[in-house]
């Protein structure tokens, strides 16, 4: 057996009282890169479908419990998470056909639900999710209705997995109207008038449906009232592509297909769905920018791009040559980011400066109508609807105040609130200010930190130092609960926004991917140092929290500099660099990472700071826990397996090393209230507990 008792790796708690770990078995497995031989004797981890792998997964989180159920304050956090997480949410409402739709969640409901307004003006239940599963793991994983509203699809995801079925029901009676689809993956639903949608999917892998690889993705057209094996393939067949994508303009005119091989880059396709069998014409043929087609005005397409400017522009260009020789400017490149959207007959150009949102109206013929004002600064989001929508609606949110939802009119420029969240959180006693500090290269680097007003920089305020740095994301002020309960526990929430991210366009990106990655972990280091030369926190009160990528970036830096924090959070992470490419869609993240069969110096680069190889005997790390779900199909959990099994194996000195281990539960995306409330109750128990804390620190 795997799995058995054993006191020769054993860590202590903040009360001296030893944990004994699960004893991990150790297997043979070596492999060789560019005649380098790497060991990797917990590759048996891998197996996600083995009973062996299935006791360990057993075994880890009895010691885990074990440790947090003693934890005197763990219930008393768990009933104020509750508390402040018991607030109505409502979303922006939208129109499909003549009927308002719009989700809204009691409180403590695990999933939110989908009302409608009836024609006498009153509410009603439209979907339940919580109605999908018992225990709240069956989520809803998007819903798309026809043209006219008529009919509708919506997906659900089983135990957090990527992995959809597909359900198509009549939008009046809600009869559904034929069988469920199935094995639809990383997938949009578009559809083409009321007469059926595009959606795309991978064959049904051998092997683990969880974690075997995944890389050639197609698009297919599903016609109502047909068989799923019957449905067309559009694309895909003969162009091997990782990612797929294709939807329709919203005149029902032209399918858009996007082809990429990573997550960065892709092929731009467009097809006259006017014409019977009218052929696909490309726009783009290849990776080296990103493209989207905005919208149209009959043949004239307004495409999203970075081609000749990292920071994105709007440009137009006519169906009958739409070759990128032919593309003219329409909101032209700025120092700031473009993200823009559509919606009421207007295009939005929401700009990102240092991290902050600032949103301008232009009409369709480029001209600037207004910037509109926001409440403060923050991160402003939506702004999205149909051309023929008199109100567009956006979410203003930051790290101290709850998004609220507001109305805007764009013909007159006015915002109303429509609406704001009643929520038992003082949000005018906390501050956020952004710093600039600088790296190890030079380069400053933005960081917001936040904290109770009045706060004392004596260095003993407990801090989470929170990060990404990748895969041409940007981490915007936003309000979280959990994040509200730290704050009133005394606690300071700082967030970097490192290289590798999309705060600065493509060159921000760039500079943190491939053989600058460490540049990623050099910016967090700096960050944490800045903390603790400004007093905000020292090494016995920090913790470094990050997931998937971020997760990745804390297992780099607790490998590197283990001494520079007392608290390690890596959560869903990809740990082990060398191999991540050989499961599911892994193959897809080179653009940012590279692989280990690139090159001698590829793989040497990889090899000298991923987290699984680079974890030492003989050193004392932070109290580290690990989580993970054990139905994540993007980031699968051997990597967390292995990260953990050499953390507790090497371990030196008395700090806990844990891995805790969601059951059916995945890389996060729609896990249920509950179950979200318990986790964070959880990693905010442990780190405090181990920053010494026996009683909540409270400072309310």
């Amino acid at each position: 057996m795997a799995i058995t008792a054993t006191t020769a790796a054993l860590g202590q708690n903040a009360k001296n009282k030893t944990i004994v770990y699960p004893q991990t078995k150790k297997g043979t497995t070596v492999d060789t890169y560019f005649n380098e031989k790497v060991a990797d004797p917990y590759r048996w981890l891998e197996d996600d479908k083995s009973a062996e792998t299935e006791a360990w997964v057993k075994a880890q989180n009895v010691v885990t419990y074990a440790y947090l159920d003693q934890i005197p304050f763990r219930n008393e956090l768990k009933k104020r998470m509750e508390e402040l997480w018991n607030y109505e949410k409502i979303g922006a409402p939208f129109i499909e056909g003549e009927t308002t739709y719009y989700f809204k969640n009691n409180g403590l409901q695990n999933q939110s639900v989908l009302y409608k307004k009836n024609k006498n003006g009153k509410d009603e239940v439209f979907l339940d999710p919580n109605t999908f599963s018992k225990d709240g793991t069956t989520s809803l994983g998007g819903i798309d209705f026809s043209k006219d509203g008529s009919k509708l699809t919506y997906a659900i995801s089983e135990g957090g997995s990527d992995w959809r079925k597909v359900i198509i029901m009549d939008a009046v009676s809600k009869k559904v109207l034929e069988d469920t689809l199935v094995d639809v993956k990383f997938s949009g639903i578009s559809w083409k008038g009321n007469e059926g949608f595009y959606y795309s999917s991978y064959d049904k892998p051998k092997g683990s449906q969880l974690s075997a690889k995944t890389d050639q993705h197609k698009l297919y057209f599903h016609k109502l009232g047909t068989a799923q094996k019957d449905d067309k393939l559009i694309f895909g067949l003969n162009e091997k592509r990782r990612y797929v994508g294709g939807y329709v303009t919203e005149d029902d005119r032209y399918l858009v297909i996007t082809a990429a091989n990573s997550t960065y880059g892709n092929e731009l396709y467009i097809q006259d769905l006017q014409k019977p069998n009218s052929p696909i014409i490309t726009i783009v043929d290849n990776f080296t920018n990103s493209h989207s087609v905005l919208t149209n005005q009959g043949s004239k397409l307004y495409i999203e791009t970075d081609w000749n400017a990292p920071n994105q522009k709007i440009v137009t260009v006519e169906v009958a040559n739409p070759k990128p020789e032919n593309w003219k400017d329409f909101i032209k490149e700025t120092e700031n980011v473009l993200s823009p959207t559509t919606g009421a007959g207007y295009i939005f150009a929401n700009y990102m400066k240092d991290a902050v949102s600032f949103v301008q109206q232009y009409d369709y013929n480029g001209k600037r109508i207004r910037e509109i004002q926001l409440p403060a600064l923050g991160t402003a989001s939506g702004f999205g609807g149909k051309k023929e929508d008199k109100l567009v609606y956006y979410t203003f949110t930051n790290y101290t105040t709850p998004g609220s939802i507001y109305s805007f009119e764009p013909k007159s420029g006015k915002s109303n609130v429509y609406k704001k969240p009643t929520v038992d959180f003082d949000s005018n006693a906390y501050e956020s200010k952004q710093v600039f500090y600088t790296s190890k290269d030079g380069t400053k680097i933005p960081m917001m930190i936040t904290y109770k007003k009045g706060m004392v920089l004596n260095g003993q305020n407990p801090t989470i130092l929170y990060g990404y740095g990748g895969f041409n994301v940007s981490l915007t002020p936003s309000f979280s609960i959990s994040n509200a309960v730290w704050l009133e526990n005394g606690g300071v929430y700082a967030v970097p926004n490192l290289r590798g991210g999309g705060e600065y366009g493509k060159k921000w990106h760039d500079s943190g991917t491939k053989m600058h990655k460490q540049n990623v972990f050099d910016d967090f280091i700096a960050a944490a140092e800045y903390l603790i030369a400004q007093k905000y926190t020292s090494s016995d009160f920090l913790a470094v929290r990050g997931g998937s990528n971020g997760g990745l970036l804390v297992g780099a830096t607790m490998t590197q500099h283990p001494d520079l924090m007392k608290v390690a959070l890596p959560a869903v992470g990809v740990m082990d660099i060398l191999r991540y490419h050989t499961f599911t869609a892994g193959a897809g993240w080179a653009y940012d990472y590279g692989t280990s069969q690139d090159s001698p110096e590829m793989f040497s680069y990889l090899k000298g700071y991923s987290p699984v190889q680079n974890v030492k005997s003989g050193l004392q790390y932070p109290a580290t826990m690990v989580t993970t779900g054990d139905h994540d199909d993007r980031v699968v959990p051997a990597h967390s397996f292995k990260f953990a099994a050499e953390l507790q194996e090497k371990q030196t000195g008395p700090n806990p090393v844990l891995i805790r281990i969601d059951v059916k539960a995945g890389h996060g995306a729609g896990k249920s209230v509950a179950a979200s409330i318990q986790e964070n109750v959880d990693i905010q128990a442990f780190t405090l507990y181990n920053m010494g804390f026996t009683s909540l620190p409270k400072n309310k």
